[in-house]
């Protein structure tokens, strides 16, 4: 058997605000007719709930609705003469202050009601407006963070190019010397063997060279995964060694063995530390009194792991070491001053932190550290 059921609209919606009004009309109406027996003048202040509750929860014209259901009512049992329609002379003004009441009531609370609905609209189109913000702020600093790779990369030509150039050259030179063993008489079978393993090993070492260039530039979204911090610092002490020697700087490396893993984007943690090694072997360029010594040290408590870049460059003061961090605040002729506010985001959004202090023998420490695990992780 089929029912007809009225569609979702404004007919089946003024009905259920005409019953809600009804209902909270007799909800005032049944007490107040039962109290009158016991004393002298009615609560008719119950009415005005009534009224507030239906303007609230229907509207403007529920509330006139109620208004209207409350006058008739109050009209014909509560003035006098009762159980009628005619209003004596001495309760009109009762009468007129009743209904003027119930008007205000119900418009106060409609207009609360409107305000509301008005702020919880104005709320949810800015909570909008911000996340969409957040995300352009996002994509704007995954564009900066790139952007610092890439310039970071530009400064290394040199090493990189010094870097492939080393095994390829070396490729050569075997294949020469395969050449030489295979034109033998007879031909040197085992020479030649070992030469051409030396030339994978060669290919190999200079395909992992690209490797690296190509993880530290590539442009894709973070993936955070379990590392190993030491291999993370051994894998950029390895890159940057060529450079670090064309610069007359010893990289040294105090690595506490074992350390717990954490849960980073590999190639944001690279970035974080090729950006302060830079620096620091930057910082270094006009020193002629300290020997030249750029330091890397990883340590780590329950909570955390603490990495430590240590140079004896030209070292910073208690006001410089927070205003490096700020945007385009840069002390290198040529540098656009984002590199290190892009590492104190990556690393704030691994949930860690990045600061910096001056070094009492000269030059200064940037460290940062990275959570064991994730703070709200339960285990």
């Amino acid at each position: 058997m089929q029912t007809d059921v009225l569609p979702e609209g404004p007919i089946r919606s003024l009905i259920r605000h005409c019953g809600f009004t009804l209902l909270f009309v007799m909800a005032a109406f049944v007490p107040t007719l039962l109290l009158q027996r016991l004393f002298p003048y009615p609560f008719l202040f119950l009415f005005f709930g009534a009224v507030m509750a239906s303007a609230w929860f229907g509207g403007t014209a529920a509330g006139l609705f109620a208004v209207l259901l409350s006058t008739v009512l109050v009209e014909y049992f509560f003035v006098p003469p009762f159980y009628s329609f005619s209003i004596s002379t001495t309760a009109e003004a009762y009468f007129a202050a009743f209904v003027a009441c119930a008007l205000a009531a119900s418009w106060v609370s409609s207009a609360k009601k409107k305000s509301e609905v008005a702020l919880k609209e104005a709320l949810d189109q800015l909570e909008v407006r911000v996340s969409e913000r957040t995300a352009e702020l996002m994509k704007t600093q995954t564009e900066l963070a790139h952007l610092s790779q890439v310039l970071s990369m530009g400064e290394l030509t040199s090493s990189i190019a010094h870097e492939i150039n080393q095994p390829l050259t070396a490729v050569v030179t075997h294949g020469h010397a395969c050449i030489e063993w295979l034109s033998a008489s007879p031909p040197n079978l085992e020479k030649t063997r070992q030469t051409v393993e030396r030339i994978i090993q060669d290919g190999t070492r200079a395909g992992a060279v690209l490797s690296r260039i190509r993880a530290l530039v590539k442009k894709e979204a973070p993936a955070k995964t379990w590392l190993d911090v030491n291999e993370v610092i051994h894998e950029l002490t390895t890159f940057l060694r060529d450079e670090a020697v064309r610069r007359g700087i010893a990289i040294r490396t105090d690595l506490v063995p074992g350390l717990p893993k954490v849960k980073a984007d590999r190639v944001q943690l690279q970035q974080v530390l090729l950006n302060l090694m830079m620096n620091g072997m930057d910082a270094m360029a006009e020193t002629t009194n300290f020997p030249k010594e750029l330091l890397i040290s990883a340590r780590a408590n329950e909570a955390d792991v603490m990495v430590r870049v240590e140079d004896t460059g030209v070292g910073l003061n208690a006001e410089t070491a927070e205003k490096v961090f700020q945007p385009f605040f840069t002390t290198k002729p040529h540098g656009i001053g984002m590199g290190l506010s892009i590492s104190r985001s990556i690393v704030e959004a691994h949930e860690g932190r990045l600061w910096a202090t001056p070094r009492s023998s000269g030059g200064a420490i940037f460290e940062f550290t990275l959570p064991v695990r994730p703070r709200d992780s339960d285990g």
